[in-house]
């Protein structure tokens, strides 16, 4: 059975991105672009909300049109391109654009139907829509990238539950910049 990974970076105070929703102190270099081109190819599908996804439309479809992009780039720009998309929003219009299909909300029985699909595990990205899935309880693994900065300030990653779940480290990598990459699976809810 397929798995849904949480694929996402923050900083080391937790937040996903900047008081005004800026991402710019994400340390995204060489090295760390292809190790996330290889977990990402090896993916069966890309679950986003919205925005993520028009944050990502509106860059890789052209990347390859600006002669300054590096060759990891282009080979995400690909990747994305080809990977099956899920979009979840109750106001994007419907679009086969760069294999996307459009769903209005996350509905626990779909979810479980496509986990259930051959094929490579699905990646959620995006905070709003993890959060969904984590209150659903429908994450498998989580994949997260520290990086290191304390932004002080900006949306958290994870927000207030009345659940506490237990997980288990599987992997972790630190790379060059700095960046840490921590792997868990979930073990399940724990008694409080």
């Amino acid at each position: 059975m397929r798995k849904i990974v949480l694929f996402l970076g923050m900083s080391l105070d937790g937040y996903f991105e900047g008081p005004n929703r800026e991402i710019d102190w994400h340390q995204v270099d060489d090295e760390l672009h292809r190790h996330m081109n290889e977990t990402i190819r090896a993916m069966g599908g890309i679950l986003a909300g919205r925005i993520t996804h028009e944050l990502m439309a509106a860059y890789w479809p052209t990347v390859d049109a600006d002669p300054s992009v590096s060759e990891t780039e282009l080979d995400f720009a690909g990747i994305w391109r080809e990977m099956p998309k899920i979009v979840y929003s109750r106001t994007m219009e419907d679009t086969t654009d760069w294999n996307t299909t459009v769903k209005r909300e996350v509905v626990v029985e779909e979810i479980e139907e496509l986990k259930a699909q051959p094929g490579g595990d699905l990646v959620v990205g995006g905070p709003d829509l993890a959060e969904t899935f984590r209150r659903h309880d429908l994450i498998d693994e989580y994949q997260i990238y520290v990086h290191p900065v304390l932004l002080g300030r900006g949306r958290p990653l994870f927000h207030e539950s009345d659940v506490t779940v237990g997980l288990r480290l599987i992997e972790s990598r630190t790379f060059g910049n700095g960046v840490v990459m921590l792997r868990y699976e979930r073990l399940g809810p724990l008694a409080r």
